[in-house]
């Protein structure tokens, strides 16, 4: 205990050093301009780029990094990676949710309150960071005066204490509201740009690119090394590409995207199996497995949401071999629908999910007419009569070679064959096939409009 007391007593007094140090002189900071751009959720890819995009910008020495955010939210992991390199970044970082109507929802909210300089274009939108619930698709609705907040799960609290303490030691961190951004979390407060501006969010609201850089010429910002003086006037502006394999990367690491690939991939593969040889819709829907598969690895998911949606899979697939009226299809989309809304529910790990009623029930429904199209085929063609073998032989019409009374022998398609009738049959009569008993034929006089098969 007396250990304990005493490292607290040291790690307050290396605190406390800053405030009483002398006040540090400002520093001029000059260089290119490093411009990186999100447009879409918070993944290992995204994560990956910003991390780059900042080593990149220290090692060009650039005067600052400019990050145009855009985004819906991402993986907390992902979100944690990010502060963590843009709190230890040498470089002054700027936010700027742009264009206008972008917006920082989600984790995009503490990648904006962890910058050096956070503004927004009219128009925009930042908060909302709270856990997504079941079926999500859009932030929890804020509570009303004098309502009951509904009661949460042991999971949902615990994600939403976590990141509670994470944007308030951000908030802190940065001197922004720490009192807005806990209710973002708690509350899934959002407000426009100019609201954030007066609630001291953000910094900045600037129209454009060019008027947040003027915006910023002289402006004092301070940072771990100490304040700098930004000097942007006539600075070169470089931008940094995300790169092809993370940008595909990027895209595809969404829920929604994943499971419309996954669905996309279930109906080809069960079209190429019911038409085998047709080879091209067998080798798209491995293609959109397979990108499936890539894209959930980076993604928090739950095994019972896999379990149901495999069960929803293999009940259709049955469907089209057991007559059970129904009931394996229907069972099987129910299983579709239910694992598809658990899949990606981790609230302690992302904000991201499936939208429920906008991506998982059109595509569950989509899949569901094209497998019962399929199946209506396939039903007919199992119920079709026989065209090959020798129950081919029933119904084609022959010559008969001999007198049938009531054995002979008979043409038919051009083979001979023994032959028995009912009533006796002159030789060169047509003659029509019955059966096929063994290797011999039970025929009976054909009419006159009924041809010979060849």
């Amino acid at each position: 205990m007396r250990r304990t007391g005493l490292g607290l007593l040291l790690l307050a007094a290396l605190l406390a050093l800053p405030a009483s140090a002398e006040k540090q002189e400002p520093v001029e900071r000059r260089g290119p301009i490093a411009i990186a751009r999100i447009d879409g959720s918070i993944n290992p890819a995204s994560s990956t780029y910003l991390q780059r995009a900042i080593e990149e910008a220290a090692q060009r020495g650039s005067a600052i990094l400019l990050i145009e955010l855009d985004t819906p939210g991402g993986l907390v992991s992902s979100t944690q990676d990010i502060i963590q390199a843009m709190l230890a970044s040498t470089v002054p970082i700027v936010v700027y949710v742009a264009p206008q109507g972008a917006w920082a929802g989600s984790a995009g909210t503490f990648i904006t309150l962890a910058a050096h300089v956070a503004a927004m274009a009219p128009g925009s939108s930042i908060g909302a960071a709270h856990p997504v619930e079941l079926g999500g698709g859009a932030p929890a609705p804020q509570q009303g005066e004098g309502e009951e907040k509904p009661a949460a799960s042991h999971a949902e609290r615990k994600a939403e204490n976590m990141l509670a303490a994470f944007i308030e030691s951000i908030a802190q961190k940065r001197e922004r509201n720490v009192e807005w951004a806990e209710q973002a979390v708690r509350e899934s407060v959002a407000v426009t740009a100019d609201k954030a501006l007066e609630l001291d969010v953000i910094d900045l609201v600037a129209p454009s690119r060019e008027a947040l850089l003027e915006a910023l010429e002289g402006r004092e910002v301070k940072t771990d090394a100490g304040p700098v003086v930004l000097y942007l006037a006539g600075a070169a502006q470089h931008e940094i590409e995300m790169g092809p394999v993370l940008r595909v990367f990027s895209a595809i690491a969404d829920p929604n995207v994943v499971w419309l690939l996954f669905m996309a991939g279930l109906a080809l593969l069960y079209l190429e199996f019911n038409q085998p040889g047709l080879i091209v819709p067998g080798v798209l829907g491995a293609g959109c497995l397979v990108l499936a598969l890539i894209a959930i690895q980076a993604l928090p998911f739950s095994w019972m949401g896999v379990i149901l949606v495999l069960l929803g899979a293999g009940l259709l697939v049955a469907e089209a071999f057991v007559t059970s009226w129904g009931l394996l299809f229907t069972g099987g989309l129910a299983c579709l629908l239910i694992g598809g809304a658990l899949l990606f529910d981790r609230p302690d790990l992302s904000d991201l999910s499936i939208d429920f009623w906008r991506v998982l029930v059109p595509a569950v429904g989509a899949l569901g007419i094209c497998v019962g199209f399929l199946i209506i085929a396939v039903g007919r063609v199992l119920r079709r009569a026989q065209v090959a073998g020798v129950d081919e032989m029933i119904g084609m019409v022959g010559v008969a070679s001999t007198r049938l009374d009531p054995s002979g022998t008979v043409l038919v398609h051009g083979e001979f064959w023994r032959a028995d009738a009912d009533e006796p049959i002159e030789a060169n009569e047509r003659v029509e096939t019955l059966s096929v008993e063994g290797l011999r034929l039970r025929v009976r006089r054909a009419s006159r409009r009924e041809t010979p098969a060849d």
